[in-house]
C-alpha cells in the first residue's frame, strides 16, 4: 500500500549469491589500498609540483604572543592616528595662545583697591618698608613711654582723622567692621588681592589695642583710652592748636586713662574678638586675641564701673563722647560667643532684658543708625544671622526673633518712599539730620543693607515685608548701591568723595600730613598755619580718603579749614571698605561666607520649654 521505508535505508533486494564476490572485491581493495599509500615525496613524484603551504610568523612580546601581520597593522593604524590627531593637537598647543583677559574691576573693586590705602597713611608708630605712602614716616615714637604699666608705651596704631590724635573707640569700631567684612567676604579679598593686606591693617589696629590695657591678666581696672589731644579753642600747642606732620610733633601728647569703660571696653573686646575669627589660622594669634577680648569684656561688665569713658573728659567728650553702652554691650557678646563658642555670651545676649535696657525694639529711628557710637543695628544683625542659619530655637527665639524683626524695620526706615530719612535732591541719606559729616552714616547703612540682602539669598528668602508691603532682597541693594554710587561721583556735582578715584575729587583735604610738602623741611607748630591755610591743593595725595560729604542740599566746599566737608575719618573709611567689599562683583565669589563664623559655636539643641503654670479655676 505505501512505497515509504519506515525503517530507513535503500529499498534494494539482498542477493545471497553475490557476497563471496562482493567480499573478494574488497580484499582486493584493501591490497590496491596499501599500495597506494605513498608518502609525500612519492606523491609529488607522481603528482607534479604543488603550491608550497604558507605559515604565519608570530612576534613574542613577552607577555603575549601576536601575529606580525597583526602587529604590523596595528603599527600603522597608531601612525596614522598620531598624524590625523596627534600633530594637529602639537601645533595647536606650540601655538602661543592669548589668554582672555580678565574682565575690568568694577567701580567698587577700584575704589576699595584706593580705600584700604587711607588705613596705611593713618598708621602711627614705626612703619614697614612695604607701607606704600612715600610721604609718611615713623612718628609718635614716644607715645605712652611714661605709662608705667604699659612695657614699650603706646606706639603704634591709628590716627584718627586729619590731626594727629589716637582716639581708641572709634579706632576700636574701625577694627570691628574691618574684622566683619573680612569674615563675610575673605574670598571676594582673595580674588582681589587685598586679602593680606586688610588683614595687615587688622593686626596694627589689634596689636595696639592690646597695649591699652593689661591683656595677659584675666582682670583689670582700667584702660588707656587716647593718646594725644586737645580742648576746644586751645591756644596752647597741641593735635588742634598745632598744624604738623606727625612725624615732626615737638609738643606734650597726654595719655588720657580710664577706669570706668563699659563701652569703650564693649567695643575693644568686641574688636579683639572679631579679630581672633578672622586669624584663626594662626592659633597663637587668634587665642591671644581672645583672651584679651574676654578680659576686657569682664572690665567692661564690672557692675561698679558703669560710667561712660567719655564722662566729663573734655579732651574726649566734645568729639567722641559716648551716649550708652548697652549697645556695646550686646555687640561684644555676640562677637565673643561667635569667637569663644562659650554658650554664657549667647545667653546674656539674648536676656530679654537686654534689648529692654538697649531699647532695641521701640522702632525709634535714631536707634536704627550704625555708627561708632551706636552698635545695636549691627548688633542686631549680627545675632540675626543666628536665627537665619542655625536656628537654635528655646530659650534664645524669642529674643532672636526680636532682633530679626527689628533688623527688617530698621532697613525699611532707610528706604525713601517711607519718609522716615530725608534725603538730599541728588539721593544722599540724612541719616544724622543735615550736620556734618553725613557720608560715614550712609555707607554703613549701605553695608548693613547689602549684607542683610546676601543674608536672605543665604538662606533662600527672597524678601521682608516692611508693614503690609513686601520688598525683595533686591531692595536692600538698590539702596546700597545708590549710596555708595553717590559718593563716587553719581551726585549733581559730579564729584566722587573719594579721594584718587576718578578725575573729580577733593584736593585740599583736612589732613596734616597731606598738606605739608614732604620736603625734609620741619614746619613749627604754627610754622604749618600757611599750609593749612593755602589755597593751593595738597601736595600729598591722600588716596582712598573719603571726606566728610556735601550738605543737605549737595553743596561741597573744597576748603582745608572746613573740616566739616573736607575732614576724612578713620570710623568712616572703615565702613566705606566694608560696603564697597559686599557690592563687588568682579570676583568670581558671590555672597557671604555662611559657616567661618561658626566654627567655633557648639550644637545649639533647643531645649524644652517650660511647662505651663498650674491651672486654677
Amino acid at each position: 500500500m505505501h512505497s515509504m521505508n519506515h525503517w530507513g535505508g535503500s529499498f534494494e533486494i539482498h542477493d545471497p549469491t553475490t557476497d563471496d564476490e562482493h567480499s573478494r572485491n574488497m580484499d582486493l581493495d584493501r591490497a590496491a589500498l596499501s599500495r597506494q599509500q605513498l608518502d609525500e615525496t612519492q606523491q609529488s613524484w607522481l603528482l607534479g609540483p604543488q603550491e608550497a603551504k604558507k605559515k604565519d610568523k608570530y612576534v613574542d612580546l613577552g607577555c603575549m604572543v601576536v601575529k606580525r601581520k597583526v602587529l604590523k597593522w596595528a603599527f600603522y593604524a597608531a601612525l596614522i592616528a598620531f598624524v590625523v590627531i596627534g600633530v594637529p593637537i602639537i601645533i595647536a598647543k606650540s601655538i602661543p595662545k592669548h589668554k582672555k583677559a580678565p574682565p575690568p574691576p568694577d567701580r567698587y573693586t577700584e575704589a576699595l583697591h584706593k580705600a584700604l590705602m587711607f588705613f596705611n597713611a593713618q598708621k602711627s608708630g614705626r612703619l614697614p618698608k612695604n607701607n606704600g605712602v612715600p610721604w609718611r614716616g615713623d612718628s609718635g615714637l614716644k607715645d605712652g613711654s611714661e605709662e608705667t604699666d604699659v612695657k614699650g608705651g603706646l606706639v603704634g596704631g591709628y590716627y584718627d582723622a586729619g590731626d594727629n590724635i589716637k582716639f581708641h573707640f572709634p579706632m576700636a569700631f574701625s577694627m570691628t567692621l574691618l574684622s566683619w567684612s573680612v569674615i563675610e567676604y575673605s574670598n571676594k579679598y582673595k580674588d582681589i588681592g587685598e586679602y593680606d593686606h586688610v588683614r595687615e591693617l587688622i593686626k596694627w589696629g589689634t596689636d595696639y589695642l592690646l597695649k591699652t590695657f593689661n591683656s595677659s591678666a584675666t582682670t583689670i581696672t582700667q584702660i588707656h583710652s587716647q593718646v594725644g589731644g586737645a580742648r576746644n579753642d586751645s591756644a596752647s600747642p597741641d593735635d588742634h592748636y598745632c598744624w604738623m606732620r606727625p612725624e615732626d610733633m615737638d609738643y606734650t601728647r597726654p595719655v588720657q586713662t580710664a577706669n570706668s569703660a563699659p563701652d569703650l571696653g564693649g567695643e575693644v573686646a568686641a574688636a579683639l574678638a572679631a579679630a581672633s575669627i578672622v586669624f584663626r589660622d594662626d592659633g597663637a594669634y587668634s587665642q591671644k586675641l581672645l583672651k584679651g577680648a574676654a578680659t576686657i569684656y569682664k572690665f567692661a561688665r564690672d557692675p561698679g564701673h558703669r560710667t561712660p569713658y567719655s564722662r566729663g573728659n573734655p579732651y574726649i567728650q566734645p568729639f567722641y563722647n559716648s551716649t550708652g553702652y548697652w549697645d556695646e554691650y550686646m555687640w561684644s557678646a555676640a562677637w565673643l560667643f561667635y569667637a569663644s563658642g562659650n554658650k554664657s555670651y549667647i545667653q546674656f545676649a539674648t536676656d530679654p532684658r537686654l534689648p529692654k535696657n538697649a531699647m532695641a525694639f521701640l522702632q525709634i529711628p535714631d536707634l536704627g543708625v550704625f555708627s561708632w557710637d551706636n552698635k545695636l543695628p549691627g548688633a542686631q544683625l549680627l545675632l540675626t544671622r543666628l536665627r537665619l542659619f542655625l536656628n537654635p530655637g528655646y530659650p534664645y527665639e524669642e529674643s532672636l526673633s526680636g532682633y530679626h524683626n527689628a533688623t527688617g524695620i530698621n532697613m525699611c526706615m532707610k528706604l525713601q518712599r517711607f519718609n522716615v530719612f530725608n534725603f538730599t535732591p541728588g539721593g544722599l541719606i540724612e541719616l544724622n539730620h543735615g550736620r556734618p559729616q553725613p557720608l560715614q552714616y550712609a555707607v554703613n547703612a549701605a553695608f548693613l543693607a547689602s549684607l542683610y540682602a546676601d543674608y536672605l539669598d543665604a538662606a533662600n528668602i527672597p524678601g521682608y515685608y516692611c508693614g503690609p508691603y513686601y520688598f525683595s532682597a533686591d531692595s536692600l541693594r538698590s539702596f546700597a548701591t545708590s549710596q555708595v554710587n553717590y559718593i563716587l561721583g553719581d551726585n549733581p556735582r559730579k564729584m566722587s568723595y573719594v579721594v584718587g578715584y576718578g578725575g573729580n575729587y577733593p584736593k585740599h583735604v583736612h589732613h596734616r600730613g597731606a598738606s605739608i610738602p614732604h620736603n625734609g623741611v620741619k614746619y613749627s607748630c604754627t610754622g604749618g598755619w600757611k599750609w593749612r591755610d593755602a589755597k593751593t591743593a595738597n601736595p600729598n595725595t591722600i588716596t582712598g580718603a573719603m571726606v566728610g560729604g556735601p550738605d543737605r542740599f549737595d553743596r561741597f566746599s573744597d576748603s582745608r579749614p572746613n573740616y566739616n566737608y573736607t575732614e576724612p575719618t578713620l570710623a568712616g573709611n572703615a565702613g566705606l571698605v566694608a560696603a564697597l567689599v559686599s557690592l563687588t562683583s568682579t570676583t568670581s565669589s558671590a555672597g557671604v561666607d555662611t559657616n567661618t563664623i561658626f566654627s567655633a559655636v557648639p550644637p545649639l539643641y533647643p531645649g524644652s520649654p517650660p511647662p505651663p503654670a498650674p491651672w486654677k479655676p
